[in-house]
């Protein structure tokens, strides 16, 4: 049998094993949600999330690297999208799918800066499955990062209790690597978990697993590790704080205390000072894909990008 295949018969077998199973998972660690909830929102979610278009967001940017602060841009893209289970890709037939197609929040991260003469991009997507009960865990995370140098190409894939990690690089110290690591709380799920559970974020100590962006800027390799999640409210928003309990690293995320839970801002800190500063600019619903023409180059501009 099949890895992928082996997790599918894992998650459906009997709901004693899978209760044994979520021991040793961070389902546990995410906030409940009462099953009545669950049926007052299921209408505000469905009409906003499966509307036939996409969340998009445009930030301001400021961004270190070699020491000096960048400016750029950030775009978060959110859609919901049929998954395929056992192939971790998108599907081209869900209607054909069966118990294959598992709904999930897809989250394309693209950042954008220029250091001197060159430019970064960076492109980060995050799977998490809306069903959090039923797939507790987000299923496949990937980060791209393109500049004149060379580019690296990381991923995260769930299996069974391990994430499988691949990484593939331009540069000899790092090469190509392959590696489990042990389930764990991505951080680069954290805003499809904020935007899927009503605005929460699990609180407290918590095994987490470092961004894939920050494992290749800081020179750290993806593990898991302890953080600790800390949460504060203002009048309209919320803001989580993460702190790694072993690494001088702090996140923080402010979001709306209202649906849809949309991002406000975002800093990262590695202790050398500030290296991520992202400020909401403008946010649209469209169904991007759509749009391919010159004519709709417009909703750049009504998105407030520069290029």
């Amino acid at each position: 049998m099949s890895p992928f295949l082996k997790v599918f018969y894992l998650l459906s077998i009997s709901s004693l094993f899978a209760c044994q199973q979520n021991k040793k998972s961070v389902a546990n660690q995410l906030p409940a949600i009462k099953e009545k909830e669950v049926v007052s929102t299921t209408n505000q979610f469905n009409n906003y999330w499966y509307s036939g278009k996409a969340e998009l967001n445009s930030y301001e940017l400021k961004q270190s690297r070699y020491g000096e602060i960048r400016e750029g841009e950030v775009v978060l893209v959110f859609v919901t999208e049929p998954f395929s289970l056992s192939k971790q890709v998108k599907l081209d037939r869900p209607k054909n799918a069966g118990n294959d197609n598992v709904p999930v929040m897809k989250l394309n991260n693209i950042r954008k800066f220029t250091t001197g003469i060159y430019d970064y991009s960076i492109v980060t997507s995050t799977f998490t499955p809306i069903d959090s009960k039923k797939y507790p865990h987000t299923l496949k995370s990937n980060t791209s990062i393109q500049e004149w140098c060379g580019h690296t190409f990381t991923q995260l894939n769930l299996k069974e209790e391990n994430y499988h990690f691949q990484e593939f690089s331009y540069f000899e110290a790092d090469g190509d690597t392959e590696k489990n690591i042990p389930v764990a709380l991505l951080e680069d799920e954290l805003m499809t978990r904020i935007r899927l559970n009503k605005g929460e974020l699990p609180l407290g100590e918590i095994d987490m697993i470092f961004s894939t962006l920050y494992s290749r800027f800081a020179y750290q390799k993806m593990k898991s590790t302890k953080a600790k999640i800390s949460k504060t409210a203002a009048e309209t928003t919320l803001t989580y704080t993460v702190e790694y309990l072993n690494y001088d690293r702090k996140i923080s995320i402010t979001v709306q205390k209202e649906f849809p839970y949309r991002i406000q801002s975002w800093t990262e800190d590695n202790g050398n000072g500030l290296i991520t500063e992202a400020s909401l600019k403008k946010s649209i619903n469209e169904p991007y894909w759509n749009q391919k023409s010159v004519t709709d180059e417009a909703k750049r501009k009504e998105l407030q990008l520069s290029n």
